[in-house]
């Protein structure tokens, strides 16, 4: 029975990921470690499931063609070695104390998404329509060392950060990153075998997590490019604000009624938001709404 829980739960964090472009192991790995998995054990068993959502999605995507694979091999490569340099570090300690930082950080550019789509406010110029190399490195870098030694975050720091430097299309920066992720499963999973922290995992979960997520990623990359444009970045936005408000709110032991004050507020903005961004985008047409606040180039 336990395994089809996790099937479900694997099912569910997929259609999120492969819709918005995160959430995967975020989802996972917090639900792992509110059940008594050790934050090693957790990252390790999402990783591990990993490999098979993170393929099957990419393939996915790429059949959709929502995946530009020149970005995803620049911001993957580089992301695969710091999820490794991250894992063998988490092996050997914790590293749940940067999620803090990072956290107040995401909060920062979910709060740009949600001023460019829901609003039409571009607050960041875009850097290129293709990011150059000097840009997209670090960002993986940072990205894959983040995710394996958080249990997650490859998506929530590469998917607003791209949307916010580009102009390219919300689905096809959906359809890179996660593409570009499974060099990050692969090099994260390695990292753990390494640092021989896959004593505490439960195969079952890994299991119930990998078969859920492969079995729902067609469908997910199906409905990520048929989304409308401006209210899709505009909930991501709302989603990016929303996950790392609740981290921040957890670390400051802030109590359960203010909690769900403020979450509920997130949540309500980001619909009005969205809704608003469907309307003018019905109103001034698809393309312009999606590039007005940008240089007016378009896919």
């Amino acid at each position: 029975m336990a395994i089809v829980v996790f099937l479900l739960i694997g099912a569910v964090a997929q259609l999120i990921d492969g819709t918005l472009g995160m959430a995967f192991g975020i989802t996972s790995s917090s639900l792992l470690v509110a059940v008594g998995s050790t934050p090693v054990a957790a990252s390790a068993a999402v990783h591990f499931a990993e490999l098979g959502t993170t393929f099957a999605s990419g393939a996915s995507h790429w059949r959709a063609r929502n995946v530009d694979w020149g970005i995803a091999l620049r911001i993957g490569a580089p992301g695969a070695v710091g999820a490794f340099v991250g894992a063998t570090l988490l092996s050997q300690f914790s590293l749940a104390g940067a999620r803090t930082w990072m956290s107040a950080l995401l909060i920062i550019l979910g709060i740009i998404l949600l001023l460019r789509f829901g609003l039409g406010l571009r607050t960041i110029g875009a850097v290129a329509r293709r990011p150059r190399s000097t840009a997209l490195v670090p960002l993986g870098a940072v990205a894959g060392f983040v995710d394996a030694s958080g249990g997650g975050g490859w998506g929530p720091i590469t998917t607003p950060t791209l949307l916010t430097m580009t102009n390219t299309h919300p689905r096809t920066v959906i359809g890179t990153v996660s593409a570009a992720e499974f060099l990050v499963a692969v090099a994260a999973s390695t990292g753990f075998l390494v640092g021989a922290a896959t004593a505490g995992v439960d195969w079952e979960v890994v299991a119930g997590l990998l078969l859920g997520g492969v079995l729902m990623a067609p469908f997910a990359a199906y409905l990520a490019g048929r989304l409308p444009h401006a209210p899709f970045g505009a909930l991501i936005g709302g989603v990016v604000v929303l996950t790392n408000a609740r981290t921040l709110l957890r670390e400051n032991d802030v109590d359960a009624m203010a909690m769900s004050i403020v979450l509920v507020a997130i949540a309500i903005v980001t619909v009005t938001a969205a809704t608003y961004a469907h309307r003018r985008e019905r109103r001034v047409g698809v393309e312009h709404s999606f590039y007005e606040a940008g240089d007016g180039t378009g896919e």
